[in-house]
């Protein structure tokens, strides 16, 4: 089977060793969605949200609870978030993020039945791609966030996974698929009869039936991608984006596609032709009004980040420097903002902690000397992240942390000024001071995996090995990794410091877990059960 890549997903199915999956890593799927339906699938599509339409899920919830959705999700995310190709990156994770609020803000509807909290992250890879895990859960490729030539297009690109996600896509396939699935089987069924006459005949009628099946998939993934976009491009409007941005993309995704994008048949294809597509949103923006809308401070500071977070080897960090370089020389301003950025960032990676300040200083002059850049600078962890990431890596852990008291107050909810001062105070040796502070922020964020993670880390400085294993274990089941976490749990037991108070939190939330993996497991036992008969 041919596999292409592409901004917005296709179907693939999984019918040998040798198919490859849907999304960013081969197989991963396979540790999620494909023992759901036997067949990975495209994320389908419907706009009953975006358009206040009945909300038609009924079937599909009986396949897979709002609340199995997520869980799924958070497993995929849990295996995820430990490969090396995630980008573990917070000030590129607080900008998708800030970006994916400010279109579900303007479009709230968006949220779906199940009114999801979306997370939304970034994986190395240049190939122009995204993808929606469920529950809400949304990746892009290193190369689609670098191939964006405005904010606008990487909002219409984030528009169309919202719309995946918004009315519980692939719980919907599952309904469909539960009855498409008797189509093989009686296909099989007339191809034993047929064997007894005529074992050629038998071949071609259990092939029609297997095809059949398939094509009904196909059909349903084209039609999903084309009501994809349309919820996108309401979001895309909604939020005070330019529409034209999502022509544009589809243009350059049809360009670097054109080897066998619209050279496959149609009817072969598990989504719509790029040309058709193309066409049916320039319809759409046609009866709009054109507005410029200029790209964020933040849009062009995760650009930069991205540029040497993509390749951060020796000769990735001589390539990203060199093409920073070359920006600068356009003399545009958001160029000079993005190349010096760009540099301090690489510098620092390169060990060059003085020269990385002085960069870090030039691109903040010249935003400070911009009214409109000025005024976004305020709002942005962007520059106080990197001063705070420079000064880390150079060891000035006091400074570090003086510097991120202030940030603090000034940006209350930025998450990774938190994490760093978190780090710093560890550096210095202040881990108590760094245990305070992660339990209070555990108490405003407990659904934040690296939070436990660096308060395991900050119980192993301290020598407190039970607790640390404890932690751990709250870090796995807020990914709803039951296995892993109750694992963890059995290790603190065994801790020769674990005392009363800890061994009853260790049983109770061994307890509570132990009964939780086993309403899942026989959901999962449920819902798997139609697909085998």
């Amino acid at each position: 089977m041919k596999v292409m890549s592409g901004v917005y997903r296709q179907n693939f199915f999984v019918t040998s060793a040798g198919d490859k999956f849907l999304i960013w890593k081969r197989g991963l799927l396979s540790l999620g969605l494909a023992w759901l339906t036997g067949v990975v699938p495209a994320s389908i599509c419907g706009d009953a949200v975006a358009q206040n339409l009945p909300v038609l899920g009924d079937t599909a919830r009986e396949e897979l609870s709002p609340l199995m959705e997520r869980r799924l999700g958070e497993q995929i995310m849990y295996i995820v978030r430990r490969d090396p190709d995630y980008i573990d990156d917070w000030a590129v994770s607080e900008y998708l993020n800030r970006l994916g609020n400010k279109m579900l803000e303007a479009r709230p509807d968006a949220r779906g039945e199940a009114n999801f909290n979306f997370d939304f992250f970034a994986v190395r890879d240049p190939v122009l791609n995204a993808f929606a895990f469920p529950g809400g859960f949304i990746g892009f490729h290193s190369g689609l966030i670098l191939s964006a030539q405005s904010e606008s297009e990487l909002a219409s690109v984030m528009g169309h996974e919202i719309g995946h996600v918004a009315q519980r896509h692939i719980a919907r396939m599952l309904a469909a698929q539960k009855y498409d699935a008797f189509i093989p089987i009686a296909a099989l069924a007339l191809a034993i009869l047929a064997a007894r006459s005529s074992p050629d005949a038998a071949i071609a009628v259990a092939s029609g039936g297997q095809g059949l099946a398939i094509q009904k998939q196909l059909n349903f993934s084209r039609d999903a991608e084309r009501e994809a976009d349309r919820i996108g491009f309401l979001i895309l409007r909604d939020a005070g984006f330019d529409t034209n941005g999502m022509v544009s993309f589809f243009g350059r995704l049809q360009s670097s596609m054109r080897n066998y994008s619209d050279n496959a048949p149609a009817f072969l294809r598990s989504h719509p032709l790029t040309s058709e597509r193309i066409a049916d949103i320039q319809g759409r923006v046609a009866d709009q009004r054109y507005k410029q809308v200029p790209d964020s401070l933040d849009f062009l500071l995760a650009k930069a980040r991205i540029k040497v977070l993509q390749d951060p080897g020796t000769q990735g960090l001589i390539d990203a420097r060199a093409w920073f370089e070359q920006m600068k020389r356009t003399g545009r301003i958001e160029d000079l903002v993005m190349a010096n950025y760009g540099l301090a960032f690489v510098a620092m990676k390169q060990g060059r902690y003085s020269e990385a300040l002085q960069y870090h200083k030039t691109s903040l002059d010249i935003v400070q000397g911009n009214d409109l850049l000025s005024l976004q600078a305020r709002a942005s962890c962007m520059f106080a992240c990197l001063e705070l990431e420079i000064k880390f890596a150079a060891k000035s852990y006091e400074e570090v942390i003086q510097r991120a008291e202030r940030a603090m107050t000034e940006l209350p909810l930025s998450r990774g000024i938190a994490y760093i001062y978190a780090e710093a105070l560890m550096g210095k040796g202040a881990a108590g001071r760094a245990e305070s502070f992660l339990r209070d922020q555990i108490s405003l964020y407990r659904t934040e995996p690296k939070l436990h993670k660096l308060l395991a880390k900050t119980y192993a400085q301290l020598g407190k090995q039970s607790l640390q294993h404890i932690a751990l274990a709250d870090e796995a089941a807020v990914q709803g990794a039951w296995s892993a976490a109750i694992h963890q749990l059995e290790i603190a037991r065994q801790q020769k410091d674990a005392g009363y108070y800890d061994m009853s939190v260790i049983d109770a939330k061994e307890r509570e877990w132990k009964e939780v993996h086993k309403e899942e497991l026989a959901a999962e036992k449920k819902q798997s059960k139609p697909l085998s008969q």
